[in-house]
């Protein structure tokens, strides 16, 4: 099941490729950047692994910027949003290639989604270890 939602004014030369196989909501919004096939199957690449790491996201919102009023070395930015239970994990990052950006945002959010998951664990088994020693404690 693969559901794309491009920004409003944009128009594709092709169509989405079906051999992209992932459940969540992806939104690709470019703002002064031209979506091509290539920079579309780099997001989608990078956010199909994503749900290795955390199955349980709805949506993926990906925004591509181009500012010709900043400094070169970081004229491109990508801001990246998953919307999961609980807070959404958000990362953006400004780079000198478009690619950069991206990878660098997703890593970002690959951070995020292990801290959550280590912090979830964490709390699972000092919960267990709590619960063992009232066991143990009680002669059971």
């Amino acid at each position: 099941m693969i559901q794309f939602f491009f920004g409003k004014f944009l128009s594709l030369d092709f169509a989405p490729n079906p051999a992209h196989h992932f459940f969540m909501k992806l939104i690709i919004i470019p703002h002064n950047v031209t979506l091509t096939k290539a920079i579309e199957d780099h997001i989608v690449s990078k956010i199909e692994k994503l749900d290795h790491f955390d199955n349980r996201a709805i949506d993926a919102r990906v925004i591509l910027e181009h500012d010709h009023t900043r400094v070169p070395a970081k004229a491109f930015s990508c801001s990246v949003r998953i919307s999961v239970r609980g807070p959404d994990l958000f990362a953006e990052d400004r780079e000198e290639d478009l690619y950069a950006a991206i990878d660098l945002a997703i890593k970002k959010i690959v951070s995020q989604i292990r801290k959550r998951h280590n912090k979830t664990k964490a709390r699972k088994h000092t919960e267990a270890a709590k619960t063992k020693r009232r066991l143990k404690e009680n002669g059971l």
